[in-house]
């Protein structure tokens, strides 16, 4: 027995001891036993070393489940060679050293478990080895298809439209008040200024007579509407294209059938938006007329377009223009849904680029972009999730997300101060408050951001991706102007709504200051150098003969 409990000291000290990958000094007297002690657990440490490879500092349910692994291993490889002593020959004193041995191992392995868990260092997280290729492929970032150009008669004539305020009750405003080229296509604005304001972009205000309220909702700016898949319009959607090719539209069955794609579906209702272009009843046009299209029922879109038609084929100029752009169309048929084909063939035929760096890298200029937006690429389609969202060919899902915006401004609707975006459509809670994902071209120069133009600087913006409940907490009022903050609520519990809604569930993210400048550069990176001067666009004079742009002077 004595001769067991020796073997046991000698067979602990082995297992216990240093392993062969260490320089070790043993004893004349003991190698034969540490050898049998190393030959019967060598496979069972390599499975040990691989598996505290892999365990974090302190994983203490992991050391204890693979303790009680070993324990029973041994254990039953005891009990086996008991039960089937006799069979084996083996004689009682083989059988002690034999016991003596697995039970040292055992234990030896037990505090070897034990020790080597315990003492592993964490592992580094292992890098990324997908490439941005990769990630692009999978987020579908692609060159764009750009569809094709309409006829240049056609492009003319929304030219002409598009900068007349002919299509304003008040004949004070155009499309282009709104979404000037000199403003990245949008007015500077937080919240627009339609009819009834004077004066461009930041400098325009409402004149002292006006009866008007701020636009409710920041204008979205027109670029790259030229390019495929741009069929979910405004910010709540609710003009769209379904699968079978029809058109939503708030007209519903009212919406012509002769329009030729969403972004003239789109041009037919600005003009009907009493706080945009249509003006409200009782008010007088700039030659102190009577606003006739203020006196229409606002559901009564059909007979808004039929008074703009009767305004603007009034001007001899505009039926030569019709004539050349339609010409197998009778002047006595013409409606409005031409000239919103008319305005969006303009739109998409002068507003459209592909020529920034961004889509010159990915067509195939691997030196288009600079070290750091490039960094910022592998950001955005990597660990700053922004590719979730801003996905494919367009930068956009075309979906609607809640993110938690600070809910300024005057609201919308029955629901003011509130703006309840993308649930005005469907009616549902998970959309309150979901907005559309802004396409990203040309996005560093649109600014304000947001619905409501909340933010207006790009690194602000993405803090508030990273952690929304912590920028609305720290929102800055002074960045309103005065317009928005006289018709904002004042109320915390109308700015935090967004965040308590059923439909919102952003996580937080934390990236550092670097990080966030590589992002920025990469924005940049998406601005195509030919937006920066677009004056070439502005005409000289209009049909109507109207202020050019309306009152922006």
């Amino acid at each position: 027995m004595k001769k067991i409990i020796v073997l046991a000291i000698l067979i602990l000290l082995a297992a216990c001891g240093p392993r062969e990958d260490t320089a070790v000094s043993t004893t004349p007297s003991t190698p034969h036993i540490q050898n049998i002690s190393r030959a019967a657990a060598g496979t069972l440490y390599s499975t040990i070393d691989q598996l505290a490879a892999n365990q974090p500092t302190g994983n203490q349910p992991a050391i204890n489940l693979l303790i009680a692994a070993n324990v029973i291993a041994w254990l039953g490889l005891l009990l086996f060679i008991w039960r089937t002593r006799r069979q084996l020959g083996v004689s009682r004193w083989a059988w002690q050293v034999a016991g003596g041995v697995l039970v040292m191992i055992v234990l030896a392995t037990a505090v070897y478990l034990f020790t080597s868990l315990q003492n592993t260092p964490p592992t580094a997280p292992l890098e990324s080895t997908t490439s941005l290729a990769d990630r692009l492929a999978q987020a579908g970032a692609i060159p764009p298809l750009q569809l094709s150009a309409a006829a240049n008669t056609e492009v003319e004539l929304g030219r002409a439209l598009f900068w007349d305020p002919i299509l304003s009750g008040n004949k004070d405003i155009a499309c282009v008040t709104c979404h000037h080229p000199n403003e990245g296509t949008g007015d500077g604005l937080p919240l627009p200024i339609g009819t009834g304001g004077q004066g461009l972009g930041p400098t325009r205000v409402l004149l002292p007579t006006a009866r008007q309220i701020l636009v409710p909702r920041n204008a979205t700016p027109i670029y790259n509407l030229g390019l495929d898949g741009m069929d979910v319009l405004f910010w709540d959607g609710r003009v769209s294209v379904t699968p079978d090719g029809q058109f939503n539209s708030p007209a519903n069955d009212d919406t012509p059938h002769n329009l030729a794609n969403a972004i003239a579906v789109q041009a037919m209702f600005p003009v009907t938006s009493r706080d945009e272009m249509r003006g409200h009843s009782g008010d007088n046009d700039i030659f102190g007329e009577r606003n006739s299209l203020g006196t229409i029922q606002d559901h009564q879109f059909t007979l808004m377009w039929e008074g703009l038609m009767a305004d603007v084929l009034a001007v001899p100029a505009y039926q030569e223009l019709f004539q050349a752009a339609y010409p197998s169309v009778p002047l006595d048929e013409l409606t409005f849904a031409h000239a919103a084909n008319a305005l969006a063939a303009y739109q998409m035929d002068t507003f459209t680029f592909l020529d920034s760096p961004w889509d010159r890298y990915l067509q195939g200029d691997e030196t288009a972009l600079s070290p750091e937006a490039l960094a910022g690429a592998e950001l955005f389609y990597g660990e700053a999730g922004c590719a979730s969202c801003h996905s494919g060919s367009l930068l956009s899902d075309m979906q609607f997300h809640n993110i938690g915006v600070p809910q300024i401004g005057p609201g919308k609707g029955n629901e003011a101060p509130l703006d309840f975006g993308r649930a005005r459509e469907t009616s549902s809670d998970s959309d309150l408050f979901a907005f559309r994902t802004p396409p990203l071209r040309n996005v560093a120069i649109t600014g304000p951001w947001m619905h409501n133009g909340a933010y207006n600087s790009l690194e602000v913006v993405i803090r508030h991706h990273l952690n929304p409940q912590e920028a609305v907490a720290n929102y800055d009022f002074g960045q309103l102007s005065p317009l928005v903050l006289a018709e904002d609520s004042g109320d915390t519990a109308v700015h935090t709504a967004a965040l308590n809604a059923p439909s919102f569930g952003m996580p937080t993210r934390e990236l550092t200051n670097a990080e966030i400048a590589a992002l920025i550069a990469f924005l940049e990176s998406l601005t195509s150098p030919t937006v920066l001067d677009l004056s070439h666009t502005i005409p000289d004079s209009v049909p109507s003969g109207l202020p050019v742009g309306g009152a922006i002077n």
